[in-house]
């Protein structure tokens, strides 16, 4: 075993606590849910957290109490204590990129000191914020206008992955509680449809327009950057004097915001110790803090800090994040369950499903671990899913009567900032109802019992009767929040982020570099050039040759 930042690297599948998880997956393999909850009438008492204003419910798993001790027991042999003790206290703990972990310094409302390099980062941090407070009280009160003397009526966020993701979900997810004087767009795809799109919405007199990029560089946002310019620039009448006033920067690059044509006094900081997955609590959550106003914004930091501090303090046992990652665990590396689905009853909530995609698959993808050597078990599950009840009309035939298991976490508000009639009722009674059917199922002889009640024959129960059999046992957290507001969504993406961190100590992986993301942006750099000469391309393989030149024929280019 190597050590890092005091850590022990164990090699996942070589802890006792694995063994013994090993030996009593074996043990209880046909575990039956509906039997559990026969046998205990407390089971749920005992399988639930309350948190504030969130109850955690994982009572419909596939775990007993044995299978529980030896999950904590795990965390506690591959020192996971040590391990968060470890990125709060600013150690380099992403080590290929020799940088710290420290998201959870961007909403550290109780302002304790956090040193790295020998300097306490909440000054920083609390610099930006300030500044960040300054300009959205400018712009909500008219002291910064447009060019043409008009206030401000849309902002565009021009980024991508973690400089849209997070921002994106966290907008719709809080509409209600959105300045009604501002409208926000996001624009990513370097697809033009995505900016052409956008770009008919709004009035170049009154936009504002964000480019999230930390180097400044990257091409989807810089190719949308650029485009977004110079269709300002026409509609304005080619006045360079008036990008200064229309668009703003976050980044770390103020000479290439400078270039851009960005007053440097409008480019908001960020470090290179926040990861793009975890940026949202940063100036790249300007867009919003512009939209729901920076007292939002800072009750969602807050409520992201009340988790930091649950994670950090709670007992394992306790503990939302590391039971939700101790539990995945077991499916992912026990059962041999490759795939988790999130099912957000909340409209509000629909891009969460996408945002914890790359939360979790961008961090945890990953076939090699700290000692540089190549796993040979199950990281990084495959994340994914749709708002409820939609849901339940389209893939959810698969998780209740397909050959793959498939666990998913259900998540609902118990009130609705929408109280139409009955429908939160009946939204929240097909949550309930989802759950129970996935755990009892429907058994043949209740079918049996069903189908003769409505009149069927023998011949006729015997050919249907098959093909209406639930197995149940399909496994399920419930997620209840009393309200969606900015300080649970801050608590639930806190609760998620820490999950996410909780895995990838125990499989001995780096949560936060992502390299995989590279290779296919470097090669696209050098097919570039290639799609606009008139040249036969033979460099490649012959499909990627064969690609590229039927582009190019189509194009008539060669």
């Amino acid at each position: 075993c190597k050590k890092s930042q005091g850590v022990i690297m164990k090699k996942f599948n070589k802890l006792e606590s694995y063994k013994k998880l090993k030996k009593h997956y074996s043990e209880i393999k046909n575990i039956n849910l509906r039997d559990l909850f026969k046998k205990d009438n407390k089971r749920f008492d005992k399988f639930h957290i309350n948190f504030e204003q969130i109850l955690f419910d994982y009572s419909k798993n596939l775990i007993t109490k044995k299978t529980l001790d030896l999950l904590l027991q795990l965390a506690d042999e591959i020192n996971l204590k040590t391990a968060i003790n470890n990125m709060f206290s600013a150690k380099e703990i992403n080590f290929t990129e020799k940088r710290a972990v420290l998201h959870i310094a961007l909403r550290n409302r109780s302002n304790y000191p956090i040193i790295y390099n020998g300097k306490n980062v909440m000054d920083d941090v609390n610099s930006v914020l300030d500044k960040i407070k300054n300009f959205v009280k400018q712009i909500h009160s008219g002291e910064k206008l447009g060019y043409s003397q008009k206030k401000f009526t849309d902002i565009i966020n021009i980024g991508i992955g973690g400089s849209d993701l997070g921002p994106m979900m966290v907008c719709s997810a809080l509409k209600p509680f959105a300045n009604k004087n501002l409208n926000v767009h996001f624009v990513s795809n370097v697809d033009g449809t995505h900016l052409a799109e956008t770009l008919k919405k709004i009035n170049p007199e009154t936009a504002l327009f964000i480019i999230s990029s930390k180097s400044f560089t990257t091409q989807e946002t810089l190719t949308n950057a650029i485009s977004a310019r110079k269709w300002f620039l026409e509609k304005t009448g080619n006045k360079q004097e008036h990008i200064s006033k229309h668009f703003i920067a976050i980044s770390t690059n103020s000479k290439a915001v400078k270039e851009f044509g960005i007053d440097t006094n409008n480019m908001f900081e960020f470090w290179d110790w926040v990861g793009g997955r975890f940026s949202l609590w940063s100036a790249i959550g300007m867009s919003i803090a512009l939209y729901l106003g920076f007292d939002n914004f800072i009750k969602l930091l807050e409520g992201a800090h009340s988790i930091d501090l649950h994670f950090k303090n709670q007992p394992f046992s306790q503990n939302i994040p590391v039971l939700m990652a101790l539990i995945s665990i077991w499916y992912l590396n026990f059962h041999g369950i490759k795939a988790q689905a999130v099912i957000p009853y909340d409209q509000y909530l629909e891009h969460f499903p996408a945002f914890l995609q790359q939360l979790e698959m961008e961090s945890n993808g990953k076939y090699i671990d700290k000692n540089s050597k190549e796993i040979n078990y199950q990281t990084g599950g495959i994340i994914w899913g749709e708002p409820g009840t939609n849901a339940q009309h389209s893939f959810f035939q698969l998780i209740h009567q397909g050959t793959q298991i498939i666990p998913v976490d259900f998540i609902a508000p118990v009130n609705s900032h929408n109280p139409i009639d009955n429908q939160h009722k009946i939204l929240l009674s097909n949550f309930f109802a989802q759950t129970e059917a996935l755990m009892k199922g429907k058994t043949e002889k209740e079918l049996l019992k069903e189908l003769k009640l409505q009149g069927l024959n023998d011949q006729e129960i015997k050919k249907l009767l098959p093909h209406k059999v639930f197995k149940g046992n399909r496994p399920t957290n419930s997620i209840l929040i009393d309200e969606i507001n900015p300080y649970t969504l801050g608590q639930l993406i806190a609760i998620y982020e820490h999950k996410v961190f909780t895995q990838g100590i125990i499989w001995n992986i780096n949560s936060f570099d992502q390299w995989g993301v590279e290779l296919g942006k470097q090669l696209a750099k050098k097919i570039l050039p290639e799609l606009d000469n008139n040249d036969i391309i033979k460099s490649h393989d012959c499909s990627t040759n064969g690609l590229i030149n039927h582009y190019k024929q189509k194009r008539k280019l060669i």
